[in-house]
């Protein structure tokens, strides 16, 4: 059996780099993320999903909904699933955001927030495993950083050190996970996250920056000069 993970589609948040980590808020998809929904319908087995998960947010789940049809089996949720909580800066630029980040690290929890981006991602990580309690094929509709976590982590060279901020991961292109390989690879990128395996690029003095870039707004990670308000970032 197989997982597929895909991030929801767009929203007039996504379009505009605004973090939105609070599941209370109606924030569903645009016009633009409704008509992309043509594309996953050509790249998942909808005829033979046993279950569709996803997080607690509206625009996962409205994009679950739509993608299912009828007649479909029940839409299960979990908040592990769920995007980060950004805290005071919900509602905000990304770039805010981000700043804060670039200059306290992964571990510290913005204001007014629960968690850190990195218990976050593990947060993320264990509804991924918890997937397997369920019924296959699957498909987890979530957000933009689990996927690029994953893909990242799926990537990555042996002692690559997990950056602060990844490629941002496009709306709606799925991503395939064997059982077999689904609960290797959570395992093993939760001890790793636990160990202090993968720690942050920042680490070692490496300067980060992110950038849009045509088309795909993209998050990369080079080594530059400019202070972090002069960079230009991406929503997760």
């Amino acid at each position: 059996m197989t997982t597929y993970i895909l991030r929801h589609g767009q929203t007039d948040y996504s379009r505009r780099y605004l973090v939105n980590g609070d599941p209370t808020k109606p924030v569903q998809l645009n016009e633009e993320g409704r008509a992309a929904l043509s594309g996953a319908w050509s790249e998942l087995p909808l005829h033979s999903v046993a279950t569709w998960l996803t997080s607690d947010f509206p625009r996962a789940r409205q994009t679950a909904s739509l993608l299912m049809g009828v007649p479909s089996p029940a839409l299960v949720t979990d908040a592990r699933l769920n995007e980060l909580d950004y805290g005071d800066f919900e509602g905000k630029p990304f770039l805010e955001y981000a700043v804060w980040l670039d200059r306290h690290g992964s571990r510290e929890r913005p204001p007014g927030a629960t968690e850190s981006q990195r218990e976050g991602i593990r947060r993320m990580v264990t509804g991924v495993l918890g997937a397997l309690e369920h019924p296959g094929p699957r498909v987890l509709v979530s957000h933009g950083l689990l996927v690029s976590v994953l893909v990242w982590y799926q990537n990555r060279a042996a002692t690559e050190a997990l950056p602060l901020f990844l490629p941002e991961a496009p709306h709606l292109e799925p991503i395939a996970i064997s059982d077999d390989e689904l609960p290797l690879l959570m395992t093993a990128l939760l001890d790793d996250l636990d160990s202090g395996m993968l720690r942050e690029a920042t680490d070692s003095g490496e300067a980060s920056v992110l950038r849009i870039g045509e088309g795909l707004a993209v998050a990369t990670v080079d080594s530059v000069s400019h202070p972090p308000d002069q960079k230009d970032l991406p929503h997760a």
